[in-house]
């Protein structure tokens, strides 16, 4: 069956090269994630031989996870820099630079999709789930992660001096919710075709080892080294590390938890 031809508008050319900016930095906390991922997986039958596709699949951390589990991998980024990294960490798998909003993908391919932290990127999350479901097989699930309650991040207050630099929405994208208000993903993923089957929150925890690293981390997400220019990013630099100090570890490290929003919906 063919992949769909719809005219969605995709999120890609938006976010691509503020992902790919600074992928060694970025790398610094998605490696972090593992356990989050660790914790998805746990709910779900991966077997051997599977077909897994992860949306915004970054430099490739997941995706390791699943070839170590002899599934098979194939990623989908807005960021071929990022893609770069991943194919060195993933060599057999099929990595490809795409709009989540419309996949590059055959119907009913995988036995697993996932997007971790990454669909709310989309101009039209909803749309971004319909393709997810389209290209998974019938009844194959997939794992939505988003941001848990804003009170239980201590990101949030890096989240709130960065926002006003942010890229607006486009004009003709629908609003964007509180994924992490109760029942929000369920309804979107309603919307989207999909079937929810359990959501689950988790609590885990970044930690970089002294204020030069998170600096060098906390502007990589997003671009926002991109966004706030040369000219502002030390001052940012230094206002993201007075905003976490109350983060800072007796070593001179920073250990921020954080915690994280599931919904296991069901193609």
């Amino acid at each position: 069956m063919s992949s769909t031809t719809g005219t969605i508008s995709g999120s890609a050319e938006r976010w691509g090269p503020l992902w790919g900016a600074r992928p060694a930095d970025w790398a610094l906390s998605e490696d972090q994630q593992i356990p989050t991922y660790e914790e998805a997986l746990r709910r779900v039958e991966l077997e051997p031989g599977q077909l897994v596709l992860d949306i915004g699949c970054g430099v490739g951390a997941f995706l390791r996870l699943v070839c170590d589990r002899d599934a098979r991998a194939f990623g989908i980024d807005a960021s071929e820099t990022l893609l770069a990294v991943a194919r060195e960490r993933v060599p057999d798998g099929d990595l490809r630079v795409g709009d989540m909003e419309a996949l590059p993908y055959d119907d009913d391919t995988f036995d697993l999709v996932t997007g971790f932290n990454s669909f709310f990127f989309a101009n039209d999350i909803v749309a971004a789930l319909r393709e997810a479901g389209r290209v998974a097989k019938p009844g194959a699930p997939v794992i939505i992660q988003v941001w848990g309650q804003h009170e239980r991040n201590d990101l949030e207050a890096m989240k709130e001096l960065v926002r006003p630099f942010m890229p607006p929405r486009p004009a003709d994208a629908p609003p964007e919710p509180d994924y992490a208000k109760p029942g929000v993903l369920e309804d979107i993923a309603t919307q989207a075709g999909l079937t929810p089957e359990r959501a689950f929150d988790t609590t885990w925890a970044y930690e970089y080892p002294d204020d030069d690293t998170l600096r060098r981390a906390l502007v990589a997400p997003a671009g926002i080294a991109v966004l706030v220019g040369p000219d502002h990013e030390q001052e940012v630099k230094d206002a993201i590390l007075a905003g976490l100090v109350s983060h800072r570890t007796p070593d001179g490290g920073y250990r921020l938890r954080n915690e994280f929003r599931y919904l296991i919906a069901r193609a």
